[in-house]
């Protein structure tokens, strides 16, 4: 986890709220010491810091791949229901601490990851990795570009204000589908950034074979391959979900008192209000993947498209290379031909210009029909080489 930045520190005193958010940034040398900062921000989003002279060498997850300890950023939110200013907030408790530890080690995985496990939902989104569970949520290397669009995002639908009082989802569940949303608009955006180029490329291709703009065609050529990749991971695992009940029922029933039946999955619940509630949960979850499935999908089939238009002019880039190349091939044994030729009335030449005595020296005529004979020579023994390779389509 990565220490508190000084900023924080200068955020406005604000009394803390009987129903609040709070937004914990423990940073790796906590302590039992805790001093509590509210910030007013949204719903009163309260962030505890820690003196800057204390010290402590703890650290939230360690990479045992290499043996080096290395230190993960962690950001908790944590979600406050009917608290006191004076009870005790212990949000980021060592139950919290084993329940990331837990789920740390799949956390590694670069495929995306939607599970349900010790009533907690473990998010492993690209860049975006989170923790989230009914009172809070735990986000790893929360400084990257997808931890801080999905703090941005996810910290305005906690204002109270934008719900104008309506009935609002469970925790987890915006956790959820903020990050869900954050990362598919970071796929839509590179997309819409990387499209007018791909479309001013396939534009200028066939006429400007440059290096420069083939290497601006291979770059985009492998984003789109990154893109396509990462989209596609992302729709397999929301097909996933959506075909296996049993998952999001699991979900449902997280904060209540419900159990799943072994023999068909259906919800018992102590009080048949939940049950109620949790069915309603789960039509909900349904169609929020649904709808994250097809703008997913969406995003998966402009990124292939655009991947085999790009595929398309690379063949046609090929197939115009290899006309020049075979064009190049023709001159090239035209000469080769004609060096032949040459070569040959060369040495004819030699021949006769050795230091030996063949008495035709004596006669001028000799030296204009040797000539004339070595230029005929060449010429006729060009267009029969000539000839014979177009009959066999050589040229």
């Amino acid at each position: 986890m990565a220490s508190i930045s000084s900023c924080l520190l200068q955020l406005p005193i604000c009394p803390p709220s009987p129903s609040s958010h709070c937004l914990l940034l423990p940073c790796s040398r906590i302590s039992s010491r805790i001093n509590p900062v509210p910030a007013k921000l949204l719903r009163r989003v309260e962030c505890l810091t820690r003196p800057t002279e204390e010290s402590d060498s703890d650290t939230l997850m360690s990479d045992g791949s290499d043996g080096n300890e290395e230190s993960t950023e962690d950001l908790q939110v944590a979600k406050h229901r009917n608290s006191d200013a004076g009870a005790d907030r212990r949000e980021f408790s060592p139950g919290s601490q084993r329940v990331a530890n837990s789920l740390s080690d799949s956390l590694g995985i670069r495929e995306p990851v939607y599970e349900v496990r010790d009533n907690a939902i473990l998010l492993n989104l690209g860049p975006l990795r989170a923790i989230a569970m009914e009172e809070c949520v735990f986000i790893f290397n929360y400084n990257r570009k997808g931890g801080k669009a999905f703090i941005d995002a996810l910290l305005p639908r906690l204002n109270p204000e934008i719900s104008n009082g309506g009935p609002s989802m469970p925790f987890e569940l915006e956790v959820v589908e903020e990050a869900l949303n954050s990362r598919i608009q970071r796929l839509e955006q590179r997309l819409m950034e990387l499209e007018p180029r791909v479309q001013a490329l396939l534009e200028v291709l066939p006429n400007r074979l440059t290096a420069d703009v083939l290497e601006q065609l291979r770059i985009s050529k492998q984003t789109l391959v990154e893109l396509g990749s990462k989209a596609g991971a992302l729709k397999q695992m929301l097909l996933d979900i959506l075909e296996d009940p049993h998952e999001i029922r699991r979900i449902c029933i997280m904060g209540r008192n419900c159990t799943l039946k072994k023999e068909n999955d259906d919800m018992e619940c102590s009080v048949p209000l939940e049950k109620q509630i949790a069915e309603e949960e789960e039509e909900e979850i349904e169609m929020l993947l649904e709808n994250y499935l097809q703008r997913c999908e969406s995003c998966h089939g402009q990124a292939e498209r655009l991947l085999d238009s790009a595929k398309e002019m690379e063949d046609s880039i090929a197939v115009n290379l290899s006309s020049r190349r075979l064009e190049v091939s023709r001159v090239e044994l035209l000469l080769q031909v004609g060096t032949f030729c040459v070569a040959v009335g060369a040495l004819v030449a030699g021949i006769f210009g050795m230091n030996l005595k063949s008495y035709l020296e004596e006669h001028v005529f000799a030296f204009w029909l040797t000539t004339a004979g070595i230029i005929v020579g060449a010429v006729v023994a060009f267009f029969l080489m000539y000839t014979y390779l177009k009959a066999r389509k050589i040229f």
